[in-house]
């Protein structure tokens, strides 16, 4: 890795770069267990914990730890369950002011087993009734932050957060995770940034080649930069001023809980993007907190910090690649 870049990302940003995350705020309880389960029975785990999280959340986290300002808009019920979500959330570094409570829905909860490969099966409960009212987003509401990120989790917010941040001249990132029909068709227009999960991409482009997948996405989204993430397999994008598809290696770590690990590259990729980074930097950063998020159990918990992440940067000699 160049010198140059751990003096980037090593620099300190007067002020704080702020993003704004919009979207899931969920309670999570995590088991560890040593094998995922193949039928039905009992399964004894041996950890657990209860943690605050979702795709946006853990985001936000993840901008926090890294020195970032980090905002959340998300909904929870008017339960006890929404309370600690909040405050979970809050004592976290998170800007809980935007959060909403619903009158009478339940906040949404998961039950999720990660084994000692740190795969994971999820349980996910959502009320629908958390999503039913969208407040209006103008240009005004957003200006204040340097770049939004939004996952799929409440898509007509995400929308409006967009198309706001848009017309603002923010950069305006959508998670493109695995999504209802025609979810990611209505948000990718509003987006200036995607960053793909492999299974969404493969959802998408019916190829489960990344590399291929990310020619046909940009093709599809010509407007944005386009990314496909691919865990092990590391990261690729299309490089607009190359007009190719770039790739990089994922950093060598021994993965004890990949849960969050796609929300933290989401917050260390908006983070850098409102910092200002080159989109090549930007993927490494990304790659490392990620990364270095897979060997801690707890799901968002792991998260790195910005120094953790700057004094393993120099060490990892990936190298950019075209595909």
């Amino acid at each position: 890795m160049p010198s140059e870049n751990r003096s980037y990302f090593s620099a300190s940003c007067s002020p704080p770069r702020s993003v704004l995350c919009v979207g899931a705020a969920v309670l999570d309880t995590l088991f560890r267990v040593r094998a995922l389960p193949t039928g039905q029975g009992k399964i004894l785990p041996y950890d657990m914990l209860q943690v605050a999280e979702g795709m946006a959340s853990s985001a936000a986290f993840a901008v926090a730890r890294l020195g970032g300002d980090a905002s959340l808009w998300g909904a929870v019920g008017d339960d006890a369950t929404g309370v600690r979500i909040i405050a979970d959330l809050g004592n976290s570094g998170i800007d809980t002011s935007g959060m909403v409570r619903v009158a009478g829905a339940r906040s949404a909860v998961s039950t999720i087993l990660v084994d000692d490969q740190g795969e994971r099966l999820i349980v996910p409960f959502y009320d629908a009734a958390l999503h039913e009212t969208v407040k209006p987003v103008t240009k005004k509401d957003v200006s204040a932050f340097d770049a939004v990120l939004v996952d799929v989790r409440w898509p007509k917010l995400a929308l409006r957060t967009l198309l706001a941040a848009g017309e603002a001249g923010k950069p305006a990132i959508l998670d493109g995770d695995v999504a209802g029909d025609g979810v990611i068709e209505m948000l990718a227009p509003a987006a200036s940034h995607i960053v793909f999960s492999q299974p969404a991409a493969e959802r998408l482009t019916g190829t489960a080649e990344p590399a291929k997948a990310v020619g046909l996405l940009k093709r599809k989204f010509e407007h944005a930069f386009i990314s496909v993430t691919s865990g092990e397999n590391g990261s690729f994008w299309f490089d607009d001023r190359a007009g190719e598809v770039f790739h990089l290696a994922a950093p060598m770590v021994r993965a004890v809980d990949t849960l969050a690990a796609g929300d933290i590259f989401h917050g260390a990729f908006a983070l850098a993007i409102a910092e200002g980074a080159p989109i090549a930097e930007t993927m490494r950063f990304s790659s490392m907190a990620a990364a270095l998020k897979c060997q801690v159990f707890g799901g968002r918990i792991g998260a790195p910090s910005r120094a953790e992440v700057c004094d393993a940067l120099p060490g990892w000699g990936a190298a950019v690649t075209r595909r």
